[in-house]
């Protein structure tokens, strides 16, 4: 078996995890308000695909990833609209959404196959990506990379120090109690669906216009149930979620890199790792139980209420 450089494999590593950090982090903070949506792999690969098209049409991949934003919220909007509005159970809309994301990614992306995306650049941090080890590992990605940590961070002080945040969280723990004090329970819903949608749809056109870059029917692989399994896993709590993004993205990567070194162990193993341990950490989770999970979770408000 040929040898495998960690360097490159640390590296990959960042690159690999960043969809699924991206994804994960807006379905928290989509749980953190109380809802559950299933739809994050259909946001996730319309994002993809409408990111693709754009970017290869206006030859900006900055264009395409800010469409793709919109295209994730527009379609979260669907999802939020009949929930929070018509009342409908969250488990078989989110569902309903991902095979709808599927067959309109599908419908879309057909004019687009075997095209390559536009370019976009990485950047090299003067001095700091010349620091030999750390410089390849951490300062030579693209800027998305250094959003999604950005992202993380900001997450994390909104949930914990703002008013808005709090607000946020208590329209999770308890909705009722949050409405009879006068916050605007579906307003903040509706605000925390349409973040997760965005992210969702930023997370499918990192896939497309950088990890590959090129549109294939259904690329996002399970990425979105990945990330759905990933806010579990992390007790709802953004730094864990980084943690758990780069697991499952080092998983990955690894994986991939044991193929390509010619590794004696099946292909068909290596490939359905990454997957395996999401089982395994979801069986762990259960036995533990879901501490930290917000109170309203998955359950219908009624303004009555």
């Amino acid at each position: 078996m040929d040898s495998i450089n960690p360097i490159l494999l640390i590296a990959s590593l960042m690159v690999a995890s960043t969809p699924i950090l991206l994804a994960a982090l807006g379905e928290m903070v989509v749980e953190k308000a109380g809802v559950l949506n299933l739809g994050v792999e259909g946001m996730m690969i319309t994002g993809a695909v409408v990111g693709f098209a754009i970017g290869v049409n206006s030859g900006s991949s900055v264009l395409g990833f800010a469409c793709a934003a919109l295209a994730g919220a527009a379609l979260s909007m669907i999802f939020a609209f009949i929930t929070q509005v018509l009342l409908s159970n969250q488990v078989a809309t989110g569902l309903g959404l991902t095979l709808f994301g599927l067959g309109l990614s599908s419908l879309i992306g057909k004019p687009y196959v075997g095209i390559k995306a536009p370019g976009f650049a990485k950047l090299d941090i003067p001095l700091l990506s010349d620091i030999p080890v750390l410089g390849p590992i951490l300062f030579r990605h693209d800027p998305m990379v250094y959003l999604s940590l950005l992202i993380v961070a900001a997450v994390w002080y909104l949930l914990t120090y703002t008013r808005a945040g709090l607000i946020l969280r208590a329209v999770g723990e308890n909705h009722s109690a949050a409405h009879a004090l006068g916050y605007k329970v579906v307003r903040v819903r509706f605000a925390a669906i349409a973040f997760g949608g965005a992210m969702a749809g930023l997370g499918g056109a990192y896939v497309s216009l950088v990890r590959v870059p090129q549109w294939v029917e259904g690329m996002t692989a399970g990425a979105g149930w990945i990330a759905l399994a990933i806010v579990v896993f992390a007790s709802w709590r953004p730094w864990r979620i980084l943690l758990g993004a780069y697991l499952f993205g080092g998983i990955t990567v690894l994986q991939l890199n044991l193929q390509a070194a010619g590794s004696s162990i099946p292909v068909e193993y290596l490939s359905m790792s990454p997957y395996l341990v999401t089982i395994l950490v979801l069986v762990i989770i259960s036995v533990r139980g879901n501490h930290g999970a917000p109170g309203s979770l998955g359950r219908v408000f009624h303004a009555s209420q």
